[in-house]
């Protein structure tokens, strides 16, 4: 049962990503805004959501490791499986701007979660409050101010939808996302427990991974469809949320209290150091495009990431 509840999740989680990329195309030329803004947004939101709703749950009742260690590993994966899939399939080219606000405020929110945990093991209601308040500010600046950090290189192609189809689609791709995401966890943890595995290495390994399939859904179907903007901006929208959003309003309902150790003193440092990897990746390798050689060394550090884990 285990194993079809896998299977069926991630057939839902499929055509959710197709869904919500429709969405995401249609939302962007009706607003008159970047495709970036709208990856950054309402795609990460709406593919955030297993995370979100996934932490939730499990501070309230008193898992705090498999809340963070979801988010953590959640993070790695997006930008290790997620990004290196992603880049595999094709090339991405990145403008300037992409590394004076994206790029920056990704990396600002990973210093500042370690910040918050390194000294005490907790994440405060107020340093919950604290992550909530960058995003919100976050936001607002983005809505302003961003401008298009990924070439669209197809524009002719795309078609403005009537707003219900719009609206339908997002509400579709975020329930199937979220709703196959749920019977993949369900199936995942199911069988991980068979094994008796720490909450920790769940969190960090299957539940991630679990969590981090409506991105990988998401971002492969819109860069095959060459909508790059919106894989972009997804994958370090949603690395934002996690951190701002996810663990902010977790911390800001229950303070968020880490038992294993491990969390700190080995998973965050994966995550800082995925995040800062993405910086010379792109300036220094391929010149501002992320392609086959970084898909390549994004994935392996994340299979060396999960090796580690379960050794």
């Amino acid at each position: 049962m285990d194993l079809l509840y896998i299977l069926v999740g991630l057939l839902i989680l499929i055509l959710g990503g197709n869904w919500l990329l429709k969405a995401a195309v249609g939302f962007s030329l009706r607003l008159k805004i970047p495709k970036i803004v709208i990856g950054m947004t309402v795609v990460s939101f709406a593919t955030s959501a297993p995370e979100l709703i996934v932490s939730l749950k499990s501070a309230l009742q008193g898992h705090a490791d498999l809340a963070l260690g979801n988010v953590i590993g959640s993070n790695v994966a997006n930008l290790g499986l997620v990004l290196g899939v992603t880049v595999l399939l094709s090339t991405i080219h990145v403008e300037k701007s992409f590394y004076k606000t994206d790029w920056p405020i990704m990396m600002l929110s990973s210093v500042l979660l370690y910040v918050f945990l390194i000294f005490d093991g907790v994440l405060e209601t107020y340093e919950g409050v604290i992550l909530f308040s960058l995003l919100i500010f976050f936001l607002i600046y983005l809505l302003k101010y961003q401008k298009t950090a990924v070439v669209d290189e197809l524009p002719e192609d795309d078609e403005e939808l009537p707003l219900y189809k719009d609206v339908i689609y997002l509400s579709l791709g975020g329930l199937a996302l979220w709703g196959g995401s749920e019977l993949l966890i369900n199936g995942a943890v199911g069988l991980a427990h068979y094994y008796e595995v720490s909450e920790r290495i769940i969190g960090v390994t299957i539940v991630s991974i679990g969590t981090s399939i409506p991105e990988l859904s998401a971002s492969v179907i819109a860069v095959l469809k060459k909508e790059k903007a919106i894989s972009l901006g997804n994958l370090i929208g949603s690395n934002m949320f996690n951190i701002l959003a996810v663990l902010g309003l977790t911390a800001i309902i229950t303070p968020v209290h880490v038992t294993d150790m491990g969390l700190i003193e080995n998973d965050i440092y994966w995550m800082l150091g995925i995040a800062f990897g993405i910086l010379p990746l792109t300036l220094f390798l391929s010149k501002m495009k992320l392609g086959k050689l970084e898909g390549l060394l994004l994935l392996g550090f994340y299979l060396f990431f999960v090796f580690q884990m379960v050794l």
